[in-house]
């Protein structure tokens, strides 16, 4: 991340009171953080099954926040317009859904999400090598690096992720893409460690469990933004 830019810190709804979501909704609206992360899992890609474009919409007139859903799914081409309606601003998928089977090429998707006017980006699970989506970086915002495996909330932050942070921070800057192409990190984010990963190159911070199990979630929201 560029020197002295403040992270875009993204609250995962995935750890919310789902009993009080509006509540939940205006602690992080009244916080620093920019994003909302939606974690969308179909007990299929991943062992989990979380929730729906239904309730995206239904939240969506109870925020202001930049709605970030990140698909976790082993379909996303038929996802995609249902969470396009419900009033998202960026979509993620992950390259592991489409390569190397190609059953929806990464392209296709790339090209209905921007259509629509949102952002996009490629998610990329803890073992897949970043080498798989370097061909298509000319056409994404971001890349989501995941930190832990994905499907569940509350899981250790994989230390090896900082060295591939890293590295992906300087391939961007040798092919001048780092003006253009952010880096998410998505798993296992808390305050003891949220500044090196900043420090390795992370521009949007996903923090789930951190935020939402904490005494103060704006609070905590905060403390994360000024790192």
């Amino acid at each position: 991340m560029p020197e002295n830019k403040k992270p875009i810190i993204a609250p995962s709804l995935l750890a919310a009171n789902f009993a009080d979501l509006k509540s939940e909704l205006k602690l992080c609206d009244g916080s620093k953080a920019e994003w909302l992360h939606l974690d969308i899992m179909d007990q299929q890609f991943v062992p989990n099954l979380s929730f729906g474009p239904s309730i995206v919409k239904a939240i969506r007139p109870h925020s202001n926040l930049f709605f970030d859903v990140h698909l976790m799914v082993s379909n996303p081409f038929d996802m995609l317009p249902a969470f396009i309606d419900a009033g998202a601003d960026a979509i993620s998928f992950h390259i592991e859904t489409t390569e190397p089977r190609f059953t929806f090429p990464p392209k296709i998707l790339i090209n209905m999400i921007k259509k629509n006017n949102l952002r996009c980006g490629i998610a990329i699970k803890p073992k897949t090598p970043f080498k798989v989506i370097e061909k298509y970086l000319s056409f994404i915002d971001y890349v989501v690096i995941m930190s832990v495996e994905p499907g569940f909330g509350g899981q250790s932050f994989i230390p090896s992720t900082l060295e591939k942070i890293s590295s992906i921070d300087t391939i961007l800057k040798e092919k001048n893409l780092r003006d253009k192409i952010a880096i998410q990190v998505d798993g296992g984010i808390k305050l003891h460690n949220a500044k090196e990963i900043i420090d390795a190159g992370a521009d949007i911070l996903v923090a789930g469990s951190e935020v939402f199990k904490s005494e103060n979630p704006t609070e905590t929201i905060n403390k994360m933004y000024n790192l």
